[in-house]
Parts: structure tokens; C-alpha cells; sequence
């Protein structure tokens, strides 16, 4: 069954389309990848979904719910999580700090209450600061924080965004280029990270240009050019598909 469905998506900047009819589903507690030439409308889409872009027709329906056109923070507090292209994290805050920024949503205590120091309002902090930690040593980071964000590797900053993702309690999260500036044994260490989300019963959707990341963790992948759905189907489907192949994944000689 589906969580996640778009339907007819279509966006322009004035002249250029980016997304031109976009239409597919996520399954509930799968991990989809969707995958491109730069260009493509990829990043477009997951801002269609995350509410920070508005489509100018189509509709996206997350858990039987349609959210298009939704604010960011409606679409957060209803399960949905994103990691972004490029980094964007709190770069003098510590890392245990960025994390709690994630697990804000969730919190219930208003300025008042954190003013006054309540009772409930300092359980609810513990309690964050806990769930904070649990995420840091989920990604393996968790040694590290108390250091400022911006002094971890390139590589890390990638686990720490993921964490802070997973930190709002989602059930879908979507992921950016996750494997950038990785190694490739950060990248298997990704690899794996992203199989246990998935086992935490969190679908997964991300744009990757690894494409043996994509090929491993994917169970369906979603191919765009310029803006337009090209092929849609399992990753050895996708690797055989001639159109693809034209388009990004390119000829073998």
C-alpha cells in the first residue's frame, strides 16, 4: 500500500519546466530511489513534497492525507523528514544541539513554560536530550557530541542531518544526495544506515547519483529527464531499460 503518492505533479520557473507530469507511488516501508541526469526535476519534487515549493498543478497525498501546498512545518509534524543537496546544519551549534533543533517539533513546552523552568517542561527536555543521543549513536556520532557541527568531516555532517531528521519521529524520510563527498567506506557505512531506517519501519526516499548505492538499497527506482518520467520499475528492470541508459546511465561501448 502506498504512503506516498503524486499525481500529475507539474512546476515551471517562467519559462523552464522542471517537473512535467511527474506521477508515481511509494510503498509503505520501502526505499525508492529517484535518480537522473542534473537537471532532471529531482530536487524540485522533493521540494513539492516537503512544502517548499508549491506545484502549479497535481497533487501529492501522504497517508491517505493531501498535503500539497502545506507549510513545511504542517508537513513535518504529519511524519515527514528531508536531509537536503547541501548541508544545512548549524554549523557553531554543537552536533547534540543540532539534533535537539530536529526534535523540536515534538516538544510541547512554549516559551512561558521553558521561562519558568516547569517540571514537564524539564522531563520533556531530558527526555529529548535522550532521544537526541539514541539518534547521534544510531549514525555513530554519538562520541562526538559535544563538538561544534561544523568541525566534524563532510561525511559526518551527512550522518549528522540524517539524525536530525530522524529525531522528529518520521514515517517517511527523504534523503538528497545523501553519499556526497563520501568515501567509499562511508558510503557502505551509509549503505547500511539506510537498510536500518527502513527496518525501523521509516520509508525512504532519496535522490543518489552512487549508483551502486542506488542498485543495493533500492527496492524501485523513478527515472526523470528534464522534468518528464521516463521509466519506473525494479533496479535490474532499470539498468536494462534502453531509454535509461540514453539518458543518464549511458552507453556501454
Amino acid at each position: 500500500m502506498p504512503i506516498l503518492s503524486l499525481h500529475n505533479l507539474f512546476k515551471a520557473f517562467g519559462g523552464l519546466v522542471a517537473v512535467a507530469g511527474a506521477t508515481f507511488d511509494v510503498e509503505e516501508n520501502s526505499i525508492v530511489g529517484l535518480i537522473g541526469p542534473n537537471g532532471a526535476g529531482k530536487t524540485t519534487v522533493f521540494n513539492i513534497i516537503t512544502g517548499n515549493c508549491r506545484p502549479d498543478s497535481g497533487d501529492v497525498i501522504f497517508d491517505h492525507i493531501n498535503i500539497t501546498g502545506r507549510a513545511t512545518h504542517d508537513i513535518v509534524s504529519l511524519g515527514i523528514a528531508r536531509t537536503f543537496q547541501n548541508i544545512r546544519l548549524f554549523q557553531d551549534m554543537s552536533v547534540l544541539e543540532n539534533v535537539l533543533a530536529g526534535r523540536h517539533c515534538r516538544m510541547r513546552a512554549g516559551i512561558l513554560a521553558s521561562m519558568l523552568r516547569l517540571r514537564w517542561q524539564r522531563l520533556e527536555e531530558k527526555l529529548a536530550v535522550k532521544r537526541a543521543m539514541k539518534e547521534l549513536a544510531f549514525v555513530g556520532l554519538d562520541t562526538e557530541y559535544d563538538i561544534p557541527a561544523g568541525a566534524l568531516s563532510y561525511g559526518n555532517q551527512r550522518l549528522l542531518e540524517i539524525a536530525r531528521a530522524l529525531a522528529s519521529d518520521p514515517q517517511f524520510l527523504i534523503l538528497d544526495e545523501p553519499a556526497g563527498g563520501m568515501n567509499e567506506q562511508e558510503t557502505a557505512d551509509l549503505m547500511a544506515i539506510i537498510r536500518c531506517i527502513q527496518q525501523r519501519g521509516i520509508t525512504v526516499l532519496l535522490i543518489e547519483h552512487d549508483m551502486n548505492l542506488v542498485m543495493q538499497v533500492c527496492r524501485k527506482l523513478v527515472v526523470l529527464e528534464y522534468g518528464t518520467m521516463i521509466a519506473e520499475g525494479t533496479p535490474a528492470e532499470i539498468k536494462k531499460n534502453p531509454q535509461v541508459i540514453e539518458a543518464y546511465l549511458g552507453i556501454e561501448e
